[in-house]
């Protein structure tokens, strides 16, 4: 009885939230969508107690489309910026669940791993919204990844360069940092970021990366990578220890990274992610970014780093990239 009436919402939150990613970053939802979600609760909750009183197998189904609902609507109105964070939340959901019908079941192993299962989900997403400056409730309810104000707008035009020209820009500086992103990680290019930095650490440059606590899709994604590449553990600097550091570095390059490298989050205070503390790739006195195409990042912005003057743009699949810079590197 326990188990039907609590398995749906997280399991149909978690479809929601996929659909949610993959068709757009845009946050959504119906008129009044908070207090439709309250009602939809209180109802659900109402007809939990019919239930239990022994009432007929409609309330249980009622239940089940209440569930549906709360989980697509709530999901729905969440932008895409935070979508990492509710990924998360939807797994610590489903610990909870467990855990819920483990008692109802008198498991005490279902107890127990659905109560690992959701406080380290609970705490992965908690330490997300903390590297966010964003607050867990108004994450959850929605409140983050919708248009504060109209946006600034963006002076320039993206440049862009080939690999030669960013050869000879690596070869002619002292001190490089590399930031990178999730689009590292979908194009399987740590093997060959990690054997650029070999050669120019040969050649005595200063190489370091500089990892943002969320880059990628979970807190750690980039320094698993790197560390599969065997990138030496000592020049992965997280972003408090690192940014002070751009004003003094020749060439910062970002691979695959968008949102974590955005301007606007400090100089837009009508931006969605106003107030998100970022790596300041844009002291550095040249920056390169290789990026697939002219798309937004998963908030959904623009970033207005790559209308930079001293930015220019590496188009093109990051592996791919790398293994056309890689023979030009002294």
């Amino acid at each position: 009885m326990s188990s039907s009436e609590r398995s749906p919402l997280p399991v149909l939150q978690s479809l929601s939230a996929s659909w949610q990613e993959s068709s757009t970053a845009r946050r959504k939802s119906c008129p009044g969508g908070h207090a439709l979600n309250a009602a939809a609760a209180i109802l659900s909750s109402v007809l939990m107690v019919v239930y239990v009183q022994g009432a007929d197998i409609w309330v249980l189904a009622a239940m089940t489309l209440l569930a549906f609902f709360i989980g697509f609507h709530l999901i729905l109105g969440i932008g895409g910026a935070d979508m990492p964070v509710v990924v998360s939340m939807l797994n610590s959901y489903s610990g909870w669940a467990a855990a819920a019908i483990g008692f109802t079941l008198g498991n005490d192993l279902l107890i127990v791993t659905g109560a690992l299962v959701g406080s380290s989900g609970a705490i992965l997403s908690y330490i997300m919204c903390t590297a966010m400056n964003r607050s867990f409730v108004s994450v959850i309810l929605g409140g983050f990844g919708a248009t504060a104000g109209f946006a600034v707008a963006i002076e320039g035009e993206q440049i862009a360069i080939d690999a030669d020209g960013v050869a000879a820009a690596l070869n002619d500086a002292d001190s490089v940092v590399i930031v990178p992103g999730y689009g590292m990680a979908v194009a399987q290019a740590q093997q060959g970021v990690a054997e650029l930095t070999r050669k120019l650490r040969a050649a005595g440059k200063n190489v370091r990366f500089a990892i943002h606590p969320v880059a990628g899709r979970l807190p750690g994604h980039m320094n698993v990578l790197l560390a599969e590449a065997k990138v030496p553990y000592d020049i992965v600097l997280e972003m408090d220890e690192i940014n002070d550091d751009f004003s003094q570095t020749d060439v910062a390059i970002v691979i695959g990274s968008n949102d974590i490298v955005n301007p606007a989050a400090q100089d837009d205070p009508t931006s969605p992610i106003a107030g998100m503390p970022v790596l300041e790739v844009w002291k550095a006195k040249q920056v390169f970014v290789s990026k697939r195409g002219r798309g937004a990042g998963y908030s959904g912005i623009e970033n207005p780093l790559f209308y930079r003057e001293n930015t220019r743009m590496l188009y093109g699949d990051a592996r791919e990239s790398m293994a056309q810079l890689l023979p030009q590197i002294a």
